[in-house]
């Protein structure tokens, strides 16, 4: 029986802290049971197994990072909204580091098809990037330039990975300069004719 008082969003949040704590890879159902001082069983009401528990971290952290982005890009246009896209994002990522890991790990896709924080997320990314006047499939492919520039430099910067004497937030900001170059200068679309090259 579960135990009085437990219900699935305070172990979600509590498996979340967690994570900050000794790191995403490291939160298993038996380490929660113990800060919750109960056996495993007591938490197999709320949650199915381990992989089941990382998911709903997973969404709960895309949820606050998404909640936080908005609140940031909300009323701003252009390079504003992305420098504050961004800044949003890497605080979070450093602030919350297991929570920021556990938004990397696969998702079943009918829960990210049913999410409204999925859905959020890419509603407010997109928006960012159609103020640069870009269409598909070009809005694509700059969601993954920023997603992967951001994710990239977050995780070297959390591991203490730039070890140049350079201030890592001039060249946060000189990165973030540069984006908004390339997407103000984004390279038209070239027509795939590989197909007709035989032909």
């Amino acid at each position: 029986m579960a135990r009085v008082g437990l219900t699935t969003e305070r172990v979600v949040e509590a498996a979340a802290d967690l994570a900050d704590e000794v790191g995403f890879e490291n939160v298993t159902v038996s380490a929660l049971a113990r800060q919750f001082g109960v056996k495993d069983a007591s938490l197999y009401s709320h949650v199915k197994n381990v992989q089941d528990l990382r998911s709903r971290i997973g969404l709960l952290a895309a949820g606050e990072m998404i909640d936080r982005i908005a609140a940031a890009v909300a009323g701003r246009a252009g390079k504003d909204a992305l420098v504050a896209f961004a800044g949003a994002y890497r605080e979070y990522a450093l602030e919350r580091p297991g929570r920021y890991r556990a938004t990397h790990t696969q998702q079943d896709p009918t829960v990210v098809a049913g999410s409204t924080t999925y859905r959020r997320t890419a509603e407010v990314t997109y928006g960012v990037l159609r103020a640069y006047g870009l269409s598909e499939p070009d809005l694509t492919d700059a969601v993954r330039l920023l997603r992967s520039t951001f994710h990239g430099y977050c995780n070297l910067e959390a591991i203490g990975g730039f070890g140049a004497p350079r201030d890592v937030q001039r060249s946060w900001e000189r990165a973030l300069d540069a984006l908004h170059v390339a997407l103000v200068n984004w390279p038209p679309t070239q027509e795939d004719d590989s197909d007709d090259a035989d032909e």
